[in-house]
């Protein structure tokens, strides 16, 4: 540190030598920085007890975030990684499958969509069928499915089906059980098209002719994946009927109303159609209920 002129004749006359001075500067210079570096406290560490709290935080949002998520899978997980469910029962008239059948059919009839639809204010339009139901069982053995699919955990029940009069539309109440599955919990896609070759055939062949018809085109949409062990709805509607062809479309809805499946479908009567026998086919599709006679005078009836 040099010192100006000025500064220096000061020095010398107050007989300070000018190195001292600096040696006194630099001294306090030193002293006061050694004492502010000394004297300022350091602060303690919060670094373990932070470290603690974090990991105790996170571990508890993990614990919490799987609990909840075992009890209430959200939606894509369910599908990705469902819950093991147990096979159906291998004996399908013991007292355990005969309980789930009639259980199954109970909560059918309390179904709130079929109520719904049986109050209607064109209700007189409507009537009730069990597809497959009149079908005997020394043939329906050998059906896909009233016959190989049908049973506890599978197709459990004989489908429910309201359908128009005029034949014009019908809705169909069906129930999916587990063993109907292509990817766990999902309800095969092939199934589905089956159910609906059916549901559709039904509504085009009862219009025909003969009675008798023929799947020539089957048409499918897939919009969301159909889960198992549910009761979904089938409608159906006659597009178009021209001589020996009917075309119909018709869609599988859950009950809350979205949309499962779409398809289209076309069926042609064979031209051999007169020579068969069409009493299986009309009890395979459930047959409309025979007219009500018509009281025309004392004694006397006609057909409605």
């Amino acid at each position: 540190m040099s010192l100006s002129p000025c500064r220096r004749a000061v020095a010398g006359r107050l007989g300070i030598h000018p190195f001292s001075l600096r040696s006194r500067t630099s001294h306090l210079i030193v002293r006061t920085a050694t004492t502010t570096s000394t004297s300022t406290p350091t602060p303690p560490s919060s670094r373990p007890f932070g470290t603690f709290a974090t990991i105790s935080l996170v571990s508890a949002f993990s614990l919490g975030a799987y609990t909840l998520g075992s009890l209430y899978p959200p939606p894509p997980i369910s599908l990705l990684y469902p819950r093991a469910a147990p096979p159906p029962p291998t004996d399908a008239t013991s007292p355990e499958a005969l309980a789930h059948i009639a259980a199954l059919e109970k909560e059918l009839q309390a179904l709130p969509a079929l109520r719904a639809h049986r109050a209607l204010p064109d209700t007189e339009e409507w009537y009730e069928t069990r597809p497959h139901e009149s079908i005997p069982e020394v043939l329906r053995a050998n059906k896909l499915t009233s016959g190989a699919l049908r049973g506890p955990g599978k197709l459990a029940l004989f489908p429910l089906a309201r359908v128009r009069k005029d034949e014009s539309a019908a809705v169909i109440f069906v129930h999916l059980g587990r063993g109907l599955c292509g990817h766990d919990g999902i309800i095969h896609g092939g199934l589905l098209a089956t159910l609906l070759d059916e549901a559709l055939g039904r509504n085009a062949i009862i219009n025909l002719p003969e009675k008798v018809g023929v799947t020539a085109t089957l048409s499918l949409k897939y919009k969301a994946p159909t889960r198992a062990d549910q009761f979904v709805v089938m409608k159906t509607e006659l597009v178009e009927l021209k001589g020996r062809k009917a075309r119909v479309s018709g869609r599988v809805e859950a009950l809350d109303g979205s949309l499962l499946v779409e398809a289209e479908a076309l069926f042609v009567q064979p031209r051999y159609a007169s020579l068969l026998n069409t009493t299986v086919i009309r009890q395979h599709m459930g047959e409309p209920p025979s007219p009500e006679p018509v009281l025309v005078a004392e004694g006397s009836i006609r057909p409605k």
